[in-house]
């Protein structure tokens, strides 16, 4: 059975619908990254499942139990907001423990639950200070352990990391994801950064328009992307998507509009001058003599690559090239595509091709 469960979920403002008849479960114990650009609904989905939004149809199950109408304190999650959310006058230790006290949890065994979650968090030094002596990171870790204490069946993070800078947010995400390993809860995580979303998840679910695009591992994602709104989303770099056009059955290459022709892994059954969209990672082009040319526009070296947005002809794309001498922008190159990667994407639809 399905720890928290979605059955043809909806939510509307007014005339506007964000969420659309979605069904979605997580089991005990996963970690579930909800990803999508700003204002697909993954942040309301949350907070539905949370019991800070009500729904406007469809049923919502947490342990086996319906909570359509249930109160947000009775479901039994803790949820980390984007804000942290802490009382400025109140200590680290008060704070976590506030929800505890209101709970009329005993004192002996509130302390003992913060002294227990300040160590899991390594903040043993902090809990007399104030929030406003605590760095971004320090108090992100406090509103963890705010929540780690109640010990709840599932957790809630809303985006808990985007105030943080670039080198903190890698360090914290790391941490979140070994406060998952170690505790086993049932983990549910909004975030519109995919790198996050590849790096923590169990399972990540791509929201767009209220709906659900694919959910999958992240590899399956990653190298079976069910259509152009995920093959686009997911990976950094993103995915080189070209619109190109079929040769007809029987080939083995497709032509951009200059002309140029492109490999791909097999022959496709389509009329000749079907327009389909080409997708190649950027990580899955490389430097060789034979390849079809090309010529570096921008070069960006990262240290243990260059990213180089070339141009075939009057066509752009991104390459990443690892082991070779830093190009020059306006450089002639020739580019070798590795067939067995390229996916095929119905120009119409977005649907892939030959799944």
């Amino acid at each position: 059975m399905p720890e928290i469960e979605l059955k043809h979920v909806s939510k509307n403002y007014g005339g506007v619908t964000v969420i659309r008849d979605l069904s979605l479960s997580m089991e005990t114990g996963e970690f579930v990254v909800l990803v999508g650009p700003s204002g697909c609904g993954k942040s309301t989905l949350l907070r539905m499942i949370a019991g800070l939004e009500d729904i406007s149809g469809g049923e919502i199950t947490i342990g086996g139990k319906v909570v359509n109408n249930m109160p947000a304190k009775e479901r039994d999650l803790a949820m980390v907001f984007q804000s942290y959310a802490l009382y400025p006058h109140m200590k680290v230790a008060d704070n976590m423990s506030f929800a505890l006290r209101l709970g009329g949890v005993p004192k002996a065994e509130r302390d003992t639950r913060v002294a227990e979650a300040a160590r899991i968090l390594g903040l043993e030094n902090l809990l007399d200070r104030l929030p406003r002596e605590l760095s971004g990171g320090q108090r992100q870790r406090v509103a963890m352990g705010r929540a780690i204490v109640r010990n709840p069946r599932a957790f809630l993070f809303d985006e808990p990391l985007s105030n943080l800078d670039a080198k903190l947010r890698v360090r914290m995400r790391g941490e979140i994801k070994a406060l998952h390993q170690r505790l086993g809860k049932t983990t549910i995580y909004v975030t519109h950064d995919q790198t996050e979303a590849m790096t923590m998840a169990d399972t990540i679910v791509v929201l767009n328009g209220g709906r659900v695009e694919q959910a999958g591992a992240p590899l399956e994602l990653y190298n079976n992307p069910a259509n152009l709104f995920v093959a686009g989303f997911i990976g950094s770099p993103e995915m080189n998507l070209l619109d190109v056009a079929t040769l007809g059955a029987g080939t083995t290459s497709v032509a951009l509009p200059s002309g140029a022709h492109l490999p791909i892994p097999h022959p496709i059954d389509l009329p000749s001058g079907t327009p389909v969209v080409y997708g190649i990672r950027p990580q899955h082009v490389s430097l060789g003599e034979g390849g079809v040319a090309a010529q570096a526009l921008v070069v960006e070296p990262t240290g243990e690559a260059q990213e180089v947005r070339a141009k075939i002809d009057d066509t752009e794309l991104s390459v990443v090239i690892r082991d070779a001498p830093l190009l020059s922008p306006g450089a002639a190159i020739a580019l070798q595509i590795d067939a067995s990667k390229v996916l095929l994407f119905d120009k119409a639809s977005g649907q892939r091709l030959g799944k």
